[in-house]
């Protein structure tokens, strides 16, 4: 497991939201400072606009690293979490509409800081 994904990790623990737990450990790919990458998260947090905010920040990291290119790295890291857990929608990976869980706001993160860590390391 590499620093960067041990780092959303333990941001999670330490009460980050998922999307600042995830923007927060790869600040530096995005171009911006740790308190930059906590506000630049907020919005995306809880559900807030759909999607995972572990997803939507990872989303945005790549965008930030990665310009015009990020497009098929998006399309790579959608598919990849899907495999994963079904969905990239917070409110079915959290059961909210049928009451069954299917991955964690922490293994949510988890996954999107590996598969974002694997697309980064080749990129």
């Amino acid at each position: 497991m590499s620093e960067k994904v041990e780092k959303a990790i333990n941001n999670h623990k330490n009460f980050y939201p998922c999307s600042a737990a995830v923007l927060c450990a790869f600040s530096d790919e995005a171009g911006l400072s740790e308190q930059e990458a906590k506000q630049a998260a907020m919005p995306m947090a809880g559900g807030k606009m759909g999607k995972c905010g572990a997803v939507l920040a990872a989303e945005y990291v790549l965008e930030k690293k990665l310009g015009s290119d990020a497009v098929s790295a998006k399309a790579e890291f959608e598919k990849r979490f899907t495999e994963m857990n079904r969905t990239l929608m917070c409110k079915e990976l959290k059961g909210a509409l049928t009451g069954k869980i299917i991955r964690s706001c922490r293994g949510c993160v988890t996954d999107a800081a590996e598969i974002l860590a694997d697309i980064l390391e080749r990129s």
